[in-house]
């Protein structure tokens, strides 16, 4: 998947000669919490976010703190050195990047303009799309030796009940890089048939664990 599939296109942006004030009153009004800051030719110059807005304000126990603050422009406070990527860079690629350096939020930039957002809530519906967790069913955890063709074989067992595979995740396991793990979310809400299947074939079920049927 990449990021123009899951990017917001319909931005809400200021100028850095926009006061911080117009800025609150902004956010507050969309419910957002990152704002964009452009020029006149839609280059991205600079982001502010509600973070941003907070730590620039004096202690609420100050009289009157917040009125001289509210006047000073969003060029006072935003962020420039920005980290951006591509519509068609993969979605895989910039959750790390979400990770690495603990952004809630990407600019999307294109031809040095500004043409989408991603954020850390966009990343998190798309990881519930991706894995079919909204969705009724099951999961299944199979533990296989790391090696080729696993995957190929779990599948076809779990196939042959007719069961609908939502999605595959495959991760190492800890305790021993000679084996992985396979994790099926299965469109039935009944997989004992499928774990009974897996384990006359050999395979370790890992989830569900039930009593008499996985180990």
């Amino acid at each position: 998947m990449i990021v123009e599939e899951i990017m917001k296109t319909e931005l809400t942006t200021l100028s850095k000669h926009h006061t911080i004030e117009e800025a609150c009153r902004l956010m507050e009004a969309k419910r957002i919490r990152h704002l964009p800051i452009v020029d006149e030719d839609n280059l991205l110059v600079g982001l502010v976010t509600d973070r941003d807005i907070r730590d620039a304000m004096p202690s609420r126990y100050l009289y009157n703190p917040n009125q001289e603050v509210l006047k000073n422009t969003l060029e006072s406070l935003m962020t420039t050195d920005l980290i951006t990527c591509h519509p068609l860079d993969f979605v895989e690629e910039i959750a790390a990047l979400f990770y690495e350096h603990s952004i809630g939020c990407l600019p999307i930039v294109k031809d040095q303009k500004l043409v989408g957002i991603v954020t850390e809530t966009d990343l998190l519906h798309t990881l519930i799309a991706l894995t079919g967790a909204h969705q009724p069913g099951s999961q299944i955890e199979v533990k296989v030796p790391n090696k080729g063709g696993m995957l190929n074989q779990v599948a076809s067992i779990i196939s042959a009940r007719k069961a609908n595979i939502s999605s595959v995740l495959v991760y190492p396991y800890e305790k021993d890089e000679q084996y992985k793990i396979l994790v099926f979310r299965v469109q039935t809400m009944n997989p004992i048939s499928m774990i009974e299947d897996l384990k006359k074939a050999g395979f370790h079920v890992l989830w569900p664990n039930l009593p008499g049927v996985s180990s």
